[in-house]
């Protein structure tokens, strides 16, 4: 074997040391930062070590642009014919690698299945996003900030949100009003103004930071286009008064309370039913107003509120709660509630 030959197999049973950087993974690694690994050799040539050589390799974490929408209770929102500032709340999450604005859109359906049931039937007005600025987990008017987009979400950080609508009057029990909130990732780095919109990176990979979609498909937005939405909805719960007038000859001058007529001078008893149907809201401080004729004459003996009905006829219970002034007979019921009839009774003469 010659001199070289030997050299050769001196160093091919040399121990071949390769020493390299601990390997960084992708999953969470920030956008835009580098990753380097490198490479030692030590080797001996006629058993003396001779000096080590090596290699590096750097590259670029690119950006993955991700992020969640999710209702928040998972159960519609029930109001209320008339309700202001009534709340949906939502949560959204930058899952990307680095920071970005989210700009941030509440769009109403256009009939169809609501997302908890019942068909879409009516939109809500005054319609407006505001995010959680104390962190509460709750709509606080006055505190909560109303927004556009979302500034400077960090990576893994989550935001509450609330979309804040009034509903209309005249609504019936189990209407529905269906709201999706989509949120929409934009370039991120400047505080106090939004992103312009996100570039995805196409074609081979660069030497830079390239973007990446990475994004499921929501509630009304596609896979991967920088979005996510999801949907919650409004349910009305409404109190269904009906009211009934009836009036039953207690006296009359000449026959006394033995069949009596509605001749002059006869007393009358005016009786106002005022039922809640079943299934629905109870109705609160229910204001009657009943302006009398002019050829009645209230007789002063009480205005009786919160009374009973037994098979269609008025009972002759309640409290006097009632007034009359300038010729009207006027009460409040404090409640009725769901499926329950209360009533004000009192009486009048015939002139």
């Amino acid at each position: 074997m010659t001199k070289y030959g030997r050299l050769l197999g001196t160093v091919g049973a040399a121990a071949l040391a390769v020493v390299g950087a601990s390997p960084a993974f992708a999953a969470g690694t920030a956008a835009g930062s580098t990753i380097t690994n490198t490479v030692t050799v030590n080797y001996q040539v006629g058993g003396v070590s001779q000096t080590a050589t090596g290699a590096s390799n750097t590259f670029t974490v690119d950006r993955k642009v991700n992020l969640t929408v999710a209702e928040v209770g998972n159960s519609t929102t029930q109001v209320s014919p008339g309700q202001t500032a009534a709340v949906t709340t939502f949560l959204v999450t930058n899952t990307s690698n680095a920071t970005l604005d989210f700009a941030l859109a509440a769009v109403q359906q256009a009939g169809g299945a609501a997302p908890h049931g019942g068909t879409d039937s009516f939109q809500a007005t005054n319609v407006k996003i505001y995010v959680d600025t104390n962190a509460n987990g709750t709509y606080d008017s006055g505190t909560d900030t109303e927004v556009t987009y979302l500034d400077e979400l960090a990576a893994d950080a989550s935001k509450t949100v609330f979309v804040v609508a009034d509903i209309p009057l005249g609504k019936v029990t189990n209407d529905v009003a269906a709201v999706a909130l989509t949120a929409t990732g934009r370039e991120g780095g400047a505080a106090g103004s939004q992103g312009v919109a996100l570039v995805e990176t196409t074609g081979a990979n660069t030497a830079g930071m390239d973007t990446v979609f990475a994004d499921g498909a929501g509630a009304t937005d596609g896979l991967h286009d920088a979005a996510y939405s999801a949907k919650d909805d409004w349910t009305v719960l409404a109190a269904a008064l009906t009211v009934t007038k009836l009036s039953t000859i207690i006296s009359d001058p000449v026959n006394g309370t033995s069949s009596p007529k509605a001749i002059p001078g006869a007393v009358i008893e005016y009786c106002i039913v005022v039922s809640n149907a079943a299934g629905g809201a109870g109705a609160t401080s229910v204001a009657i107003s009943d302006p009398l004729p002019a050829s009645v004459t209230y007789d002063g003996n009480g205005v009786f509120i919160n009374g009973t009905v037994t098979s269609g006829v008025c009972n002759a219970d309640g409290t006097n709660g009632g007034s009359h002034a300038s010729g009207t007979v006027s009460g409040t019921l404090a409640s009725v509630a769901a499926g329950e009839t209360k009533t004000l009774h009192f009486r009048a003469t015939i002139n």
